[in-house]
């Protein structure tokens, strides 16, 4: 039986790509589309005007990111809690609210919960990870995680709202790779296959800060955001 080697980080991207839009549009009832180009960029970096950040570990390491402008972080809210039920004049109109962060917050929660949960079923890999951090930001800050020192592997991935407001997802990895060495439970190919689609659909069924641009270490920004 062949050995089969994949881009491991891009199929991992791929797989938060689906984690994202499945979690959104099941929270806000409505249509969240994504680019079918993934970005390879050096670094990663918290951006205005909402930015949310996990970290995530275990038999893989990494770092996730939400960057997402006001508009898109307000739509994202509002559909969200009239889901809920909320009638429209309960509801806050600034996304620099504690109610709009907060929301952020807890769908990131959820979207790193899903992704984590498709990649052991796809791979048998597990990883956990600490409590999302969501701040109002106007400038950018690039992340670094301590434990991750040889040649972490950046991805952006770009979505839009119903609405068409843009906002995006950065993720980094640490150098590896996922070698599957025998095939899936109930596969008898021979070669392994990996489809991520046929993945994506059995899962489906189941503060403010100003400071300038600069390379800080995710465990500083966590204790000075920490809650």
């Amino acid at each position: 039986m062949a050995i089969k080697k994949l881009n491991t980080v891009n199929e991992v991207a791929k797989i938060f790509c689906y984690a994202v839009k499945d979690v959104l549009q099941a929270s806000t009832s409505s249509v969240i589309t994504f680019s079918p180009t993934i970005q390879r960029v050096p670094s990663i970096s918290l951006k205005p005007d909402i930015g949310c950040f996990v970290q995530f570990s275990g038999d893989y390491t990494g770092l996730f990111i939400m960057n997402l402008s006001g508009a898109a972080a307000l739509e994202i809210y509002k559909r969200s809690m009239k889901a809920m039920g909320f009638p429209e004049e309960e509801l806050a109109s600034d996304f620099t609210s504690d109610e709009v962060v907060n929301c952020t917050g807890e769908i990131i929660n959820q979207i790193v919960g899903k992704a984590r949960h498709m990649v052991e079923n796809e791979y048998g890999l597990t990883a956990e990870n600490n409590q999302p951090k969501a701040i109002t930001i106007s400038t950018a800050i690039t992340l670094s995680v301590a434990t991750m020192l040889e040649r972490p592997q950046c991805r952006r991935l770009s979505f839009k709202t119903q609405e068409h407001n843009p906002f995006y997802v950065e993720m980094n990895m640490e150098q590896t790779e996922f070698i599957r060495l025998f095939p899936r439970d109930g596969d008898t190919s021979g070669d392994v296959q990996t489809d991520i689609d046929a993945l994506v659909e059995a899962n489906g069924q189941d503060e403010d800060t100003t400071t300038d641009q600069e390379e800080v270490d995710i465990d500083a920004i966590m204790a000075e955001f920490g809650r």
